[in-house]
């Protein structure tokens, strides 16, 4: 893996936050959750008398920039139409952007600056579990706060995350559940090797049992490897007649593998890829051409009709230009920005980390998607959606849940976690707790 961390090391990383304890039982599920503090133990608000710093941290070098830079574009749009609707609390946001340059550590060095040296009153960042995993510890012994916009594998409960992206009921389970009951039951499992995609494929593969689908393979790259060949001869072994591919490849290893997929004649018709981290922007940078007839799952695409999104994509397309796309990671920072601003309004202060945490459980935003809001774990309920990639590049939305779905952190397919939840409200349970 480039620029950092080994499997290994990953997962030990990991499993410090109990965040993979389904892959590494080193920590006890019985095991208390830290206690929500009294004040904030780092000084918060820097900026003029007459702004507000925020922290922006995502990729803008390296293996994730191809998705990362476009989560900042959708933040820095959402904190202008808020300082042209006149700020917070009659104060301007001021963005701080660093680039955690697809490497985790400095993800956590940047989060350091961030609070230490700029004092931001909140950080809207990363895309990749393993940055927010490196994350984590910084901003819980600092006891910060982060807003973290994408979908993740859940097995996490962090008073100082709120989570805007979908955790695994959210989209992978019903992706699952779709392919099994549309596209077969064989299912091969190709990801990125870190965190997300390895516990991820650990819920599919409890899934899979329990709902009589089959595994017929899994295989794994380095975060940035484009050595695909290899995958795809043992997927076109082990799935001769065709079958379904579960794909959690994130980065640029996407774009060798879709290519190189279609170069070896494994199309749709018989080899339907479903993705989780595949979105506009990526099938844009890939090429349609090749993503023709495949699937993604998300909470939002942007051809959703609804009256906030055709809002949302024009205001867009006003401020980066008409070519530009959105997605479902721009979406829930874009989201993220705005609750962030409705509980410091409600708490009526942004230095009082926890008197905010506890204003924005329970905040609905008109969101794109839909309306979403924000529950005691700290995740959203979210709209669950389907989409066909088609020739322009566009998702054609082939499922849709009824109403938002409500989250679930911890998985209910995985017997480590199956019957826990998370509760961070005032006077609530408090972390993760056995239902």
């Amino acid at each position: 893996m480039s620029n950092g961390l080994n499997r290994r090391k990953f997962l030990l990383y990991g499993s410090a936050a109990c965040g993979t304890a389904i892959l590494i039982n080193a920590c006890s599920k019985n095991a208390p959750e830290p206690a929500p503090s009294a004040s904030p133990s780092a000084a918060v608000g820097g900026g003029s008398g007459e702004t507000i710093k925020v922290g922006i941290l995502h990729s803008l070098s390296g293996t994730m920039a191809i998705s990362e830079k476009s989560v900042v574009d959708a933040e820095k749009l959402a904190i202008d139409e808020i300082n042209k609707a006149g700020g917070v609390l009659g104060k301007q946001i001021e963005a701080v952007v660093e680039d955690g340059a697809s490497d985790w550590p400095t993800f956590a060095e940047k989060t350091k600056k961030l609070i230490d040296e700029d004092k931001v009153a909140t950080i809207f960042g990363c895309w990749t579990s393993a940055s927010r995993k490196a994350i984590l510890p910084v901003v819980e012994e600092k006891k910060f706060m982060l807003w973290y916009p994408v979908q993740y594998e859940g097995q996490e409960c962090s008073q100082n995350i709120f989570y805007t992206g979908a955790a695994p009921n959210q989209q992978i389970e019903p992706a699952v559940k779709w392919l099994l009951q549309k596209k077969g039951k064989d299912f091969y499992l190709v990801g990125s090797d870190y965190v997300f995609p390895r516990t991820a494929n650990t819920i599919i593969k409890a899934q899979l049992k329990q709902e009589g689908g089959k595994l017929a393979g899994e295989d794994y790259l380095p975060l940035g490897n484009t050595e695909v060949t290899p995958i795809i001869t043992k997927i076109k072994k082990a799935l001769p007649n065709g079958g379904v591919i579960f794909n959690t490849l994130n980065g640029d290893s996407n774009v060798a593998f879709f290519k190189q997929l279609q170069g070896a004649g494994l199309g749709p018709d018989k080899y339907p890829v479903m993705s989780v981290s595949v979105a506009e922007e990526e099938v844009k940078a890939i090429g349609p051409t090749y993503l023709k007839g495949h699937y993604a799952s998300w909470n939002y695409f942007q051809t959703v009709n609804t009256p906030a999104n055709k809002k949302f994509v024009a205001a867009f397309k006003a401020k980066y230009g008409a070519e530009r796309v959105t997605n479902d990671p721009m979406e829930a920072a874009y989201i993220a920005v705005y609750l962030w601003k409705q509980a410091v309004e409600k708490a009526k202060t942004y230095t009082d980390l926890p008197a905010v945490r506890e204003a924005a459980l329970g905040q609905s935003f008109d969101a794109p998607e839909g309306t979403v809001t924000m529950e005691k774990s700290h995740h959203l309920s979210k709209y669950v959606r389907i989409g066909e990639i088609m020739a322009d590049g566009m998702f054609k939305i082939v499922f849709e849940s009824a109403k938002a779905v409500a989250p679930l952190p911890w998985n209910q397919y995985v017997a480590e976690t199956k019957g826990y939840a998370c509760d961070w409200s005032k006077g609530g349970k408090g972390g993760k707790y056995k239902i």
